[in-house]
């Protein structure tokens, strides 16, 4: 995630300030409201759990990457992974899905591959792909809200719409943020080993000697941090009043129903079309 943004809307009304992370204003998806990405695809990441064929998840997997490539601004890593990492692990998964596969429960009529007494049946394969897609499927539609939305603004949204407590939401994005911090004192720490000579040797007793000595320091850098954290908040009356005021507000549009009906609606058009269960 890139560094947060504020975007102030037209006026001095407070309900015009808008908090986004990484908002280019021409990528649909960083204009709408962090639940109504998440809503939108929850029933058909919920449907696919029960389907078996491979029609169904493939439709899914293609509306998700539409609606990704078209609604957000993709990074070349992220490129990479969605064009070439993602259907290199279906096919691995799908394989491995099919070498898995009871024998016994399913059709032996087409033989796709025979090596001595192992055979791979054609059905077996199909399952395998299936499961594979189905995962697939339920991942990338994870992805549209989650490649445009920030621990931050998910936690405002809910606070804000869903009346979730501020002490329970702010508390937790504090604690998701010591995350980060971590794996930069990790790396301030590792940097003064190898200043002082600390990080040399080679073989399984050297590293474990090496990661060991990371865990004194990084501890109590986690205490002095945990230590500024509850100061701040304190100071700033944290949990002393039932509700507080925001500096940031992430409204619930218009925009974010229509989005939410249209995807409900393009789930239940493909449930329709392709019948799974019929």
């Amino acid at each position: 995630m890139t560094a947060a943004t504020p975007v102030r809307a037209r006026g001095n009304d407070p309900d015009d300030v808008r908090h986004l992370d990484r908002a280019p204003r021409e990528r649909f998806l960083y204009a709408l409201n962090p639940l109504a990405k998440i809503a939108a695809p929850v029933p058909a990441m919920l449907a696919l759990l029960a389907v078996r064929d491979l029609q169904t998840p493939t439709a899914f997997l293609v509306l998700a990457y539409a609606v990704i490539f078209v609604g957000a601004r993709l990074s070349a890593r992220m490129l990479a992974v969605l064009l070439l990492a993602v259907p290199a692990s279906l096919i691995v998964i799908g394989i491995a899905f099919s070498l898995w596969t009871d024998a016994s429960r399913i059709s032996h009529d087409v033989v796709v591959l025979q090596i001595g007494s192992w055979t791979l049946y054609g059905e077996a394969l199909e399952v395998g792909f299936a499961t594979a897609l189905r995962l697939g499927a339920i991942l990338t539609l994870a992805l549209v809200g989650g490649l445009t939305t920030t621990g931050a603004d998910l936690t405002r949204s809910m606070i804000q719409q869903l009346r979730v407590p501020y002490r329970v939401g702010y508390t937790a994005l504090a604690a998701f943020r010591f995350v980060p911090r971590f794996g930069y004192e990790l790396e301030v720490i590792r940097a003064a080993h190898r200043v002082r000579g600390a990080s040399h040797g080679r073989g399984p007793i050297a590293v474990v000697r090496r990661r060991m000595g990371y865990v004194v320091p990084l501890l109590a850098g986690a205490i002095r941090h945990a230590e500024r954290v509850a100061l701040s908040m304190d100071s700033r009356a944290f949990g002393a009043y039932p509700r507080r005021t925001e500096r940031y507000r992430i409204p619930f549009r218009a925009r974010d129903v229509v989005f939410i009906a249209l995807f409900w609606s393009a789930t239940a058009a493909i449930f329709l079309t392709l019948r799974p269960w019929a």
